[in-house]
């Protein structure tokens, strides 16, 4: 980020960076976490996790939690030694000195915030939102509109999209709640099937079951992504060495917590059959609850909840971009700003329309796993960075994670990215070219620097 300089400069006030308004507190913070992570992968992919793993679809959701803990606790230690934006693109740079690793790394973590976006307008065009119309409108079509529609209040300001997420944070926590009270209801009233909790889809025992829980885990884990977004905010963040401890832990706890019971719930009411052929799982478990609640009324909850998530990651993807050109990784146009909104313009611009090509590449399904596995990698490492780092002490204050959860965090990100997580081929091929387009990007920049003399 360029300053002002002293008062001797010569340099036109024309080359002055505004930079980014300090506009998160702690409370707002930890909604903005919290409404990050909730959204998509719950409302969405649920049904999706169960038809991997059968009845036993908390499982899943467990083992993830205990995944994102131990991930969450490397950001928190990174970004209270550099609160600044650009994320993971910033500590792997810091750590290894490579600009080309750095570069894939950051891309990585922008592509993965286009697929989750991507992912919850193919789940806003699906039966949710059918169940308020009647008939089922084109998908495709809907989906980009939407893209666009986020595009545009994204650009309104940093502070009109916090409070919209803060709004449909409440929402969509109001959604999962009333499916914990249907649950509740059910289970005094003597419904549910209790012993399909312990049931799994795969057959056999042994390597069949490991990788049936394991794939069912790496697709389940795309609910917890999104408190890795949150250190993107740190420039637009008060007091930001303080504040993210106890947003990030106190945000990955909650959703945690509300994740695991809600799969119980689900796996109570609704046999996993009805659930994985659903795009519209949660929906399934109002109808079979015994509660005369309205199908309407929460079908429009969830949609709140998946529009939440794909607001947040277009406005993660387009912070990234503003902190990838302030660090040179992308061409420094992507760092204007609106001259009075004082927003990433081209960042946003420049993720929307990636965003737009991505709808047309895959399903809820498809594009929730290739965000969690493109995410995955870059969580690996990430908690290889931290280690590392430790080798940089800063002169503030700042939490330090304890050395085995880093450690931990790698080795379980590492598996769950694996093949052994049994996850479709075209994970693989949507995950292999957005990294390819990655390096081509890569190779323009370099040139463009060249030709201008700044490499």
């Amino acid at each position: 980020m360029t300053t002002s300089g002293t008062s001797g400069t010569t340099s036109p006030p024309a080359a002055e960076d505004p930079g980014l308004k300090r506009v998160l507190g702690p409370r707002l913070l930890i909604l903005f976490v919290i409404g990050d992570i909730l959204g998509t992968g719950i409302y969405a992919t649920t049904g999706k996790v169960a038809g991997k793993v059968g009845g036993a679809l908390w499982l899943p959701f467990a083992i993830g939690f205990v995944v994102a803990i131990l991930t969450a606790a490397s950001y928190v230690e990174l970004v209270g030694k550099y609160p600044k934006a650009a994320g993971a693109a910033l500590y792997t740079q810091k750590a290894f000195k490579v600009p080309f690793v750095t570069f894939i790394v950051a891309f990585m973590v922008m592509a993965s915030g286009l697929a989750s976006a991507s992912a919850a307008a193919r789940a806003f065009s699906g039966d949710y939102l059918n169940e308020l119309t009647g008939d089922a409108l084109p998908p495709t079509l809907v989906a980009i509109t939407f893209i666009l529609v986020l595009a545009a209040l994204n650009l309104r300001g940093v502070s009109e999209s916090v409070k919209t997420n803060v709004v449909l944070t409440v929402v969509e926590l109001t959604g999962l709640l009333i499916i914990l009270a249907i649950g509740a209801w059910a289970v005094l009233g003597g419904d549910g099937e209790p012993a399909r909790l312990t049931e799994f889809e795969a057959d056999g025992t042994g390597y069949a079951l490991l990788t049936g829980v394991l794939g069912a885990t790496a697709l389940g884990f795309f609910a917890f992504v999104g408190f890795e977004d949150s250190v993107n905010m740190a420039e637009e963040t008060k007091d930001p060495t303080r504040t993210f401890p106890k947003a990030i832990f106190i945000g990955v706890a909650v959703t945690g917590t509300i994740y695991v019971l809600v799969a119980l719930v689900s796996s109570l009411l609704v046999d996993y059959k009805t659930l994985s052929g659903s795009s519209g799982p949660l929906l399934e478990v109002v109808k079979a609850g015994g509660v005369d609640f309205p199908h309407k009324l929460f079908a429009l909850i969830a949609l709140f909840a998946v529009t939440n998530s794909a607001l947040i990651n277009i406005m993660m993807a387009s912070r990234l971009c503003y902190g990838m050109a302030n660090e040179r990784i992308l061409p420094r146009a992507m760092s204007r700003v609106l001259p009075h909104r004082r927003t990433p313009i081209v960042g946003i611009v420049f993720v929307s329309l990636l965003a737009v090509g991505l709808v047309s590449t895959g399903e809820i399904e498809g594009l929730g796993d290739t965000t969690a596995f493109l995410l995955l990698c870059v969580f690996a490492v990430v908690n290889v960075t931290v280690l590392v780092l430790r080798r940089d002490p800063v002169d503030h204050p700042h939490f330090r994670a304890p050395t085995a959860l880093p450690v931990l965090g790698a080795i379980t990100a590492l598996i769950l990215a694996s093949p052994l997580a049994d996850r479709p081929a075209e994970v693989y091929i949507r995950a292999g070219v957005l990294v390819a387009i990655g390096v081509v990007l890569w190779g323009v920049n370099k040139v463009v620097l060249r030709t201008r003399g700044e490499d």
